[in-house]
Formats: C-alpha cells, structure tokens, sequence
C-alpha cells in the first residue's frame, strides 16, 4: 500500500493518530481519539470514494426522518364538527329570513299561519325525527343483546 502524500501523518508515528493509547487491540471506530488525522482513505489508498456510474451511487445508511403525523383526537372532530353545524346554521338562517312569506297550514284538523322557512324547518326536524328515534332505539337494542352474549 502506498502512502497517499496529501494524509496528515506523522512519519513513524501510528496511521490512525498519535493520540490514545498504544494497545494492539483498541479500536478506532469506538475510540475518537484514535482516528486518523486526515481525510478518510478506502483500501486502495483514494481520499474521496467517486462512484464510476450514477446509478450504482453510495444508498445513504440512515433513511431520511418523515414528518411527524399528528392522528385524529376526538378534540378535533368536535371542532370540526361545531364548524360544520355554525355553517350550517347559518345557511338555515339565511333560508328562513328570506322565505318569510306566511303560509296557510292545515293539519290534522288544525289551521294555523307561519313564515315559509319556518315551515319547511319544522317539516325538516320532523323527518329527522321519524329517523333518529327508531334508529336510536335499535341501537340500544343491539347493545342489550351484545352485552346479554359477552356474559
């Protein structure tokens, strides 16, 4: 092996440094002390690694770190949620402030005078209602019944 005349050493001394102490079996990579004082050289004596073809370039060891991701909390449903509803209740009031005709409605035997808007939300309300109740109830069924089988 040939001596590379640009490496920092001194003549006689040790390749990996005069620093540390002279045991045989010490270690460079574990002690930094005992690195050597130059550049870095590889086995055939070049100070800089230069691939001969792009595509067979050195792959870095470490890979590079990924932001980190933040998951969804129920914190951030519940504003999202509270956002959507504040859009939505503005949309309902605007709906209702302009269809503020009054109408002639008859149910059930009953007559009665109301703006437009109104109307047609109570009517809305309703068929959620029609929805959500037996939905609901089912569900609690469901439940009574899953936990009757976990016993």
């Amino acid at each position: 092996m040939s001596e590379d005349p640009t490496r920092a050493t001194r003549s006689g001394g040790p390749s990996y440094g005069s620093v540390g102490p002279h045991d045989p079996h010490a270690d460079p990579a574990t002690n930094p002390g005992m690195r050597p004082v130059g550049p870095a050289t590889d086995p055939e004596g070049r100070t800089v690694a230069v691939p001969s073809d792009p595509d067979t370039a050195p792959v870095p060891t470490t890979p590079p770190r990924p932001d980190p991701v933040i998951g969804h909390t129920r914190s951030g449903g519940l504003w999202t949620g509270l956002i959507l509803s504040a859009i939505v209740g503005i949309f309902l009031l605007v709906f209702i402030l302009q269809n503020n005709v009054p109408v002639e409605i008859n149910f059930l035997g009953f007559t009665g005078s109301l703006p437009t808007g109104v109307a047609l939300l109570l009517a809305a309300i309703a068929g959620l209602l029609l929805v959500a109740i037996p939905g609901g109830l089912r569900i609690l069924q469901l439940r009574r019944a899953a936990k009757r089988a976990s016993r």
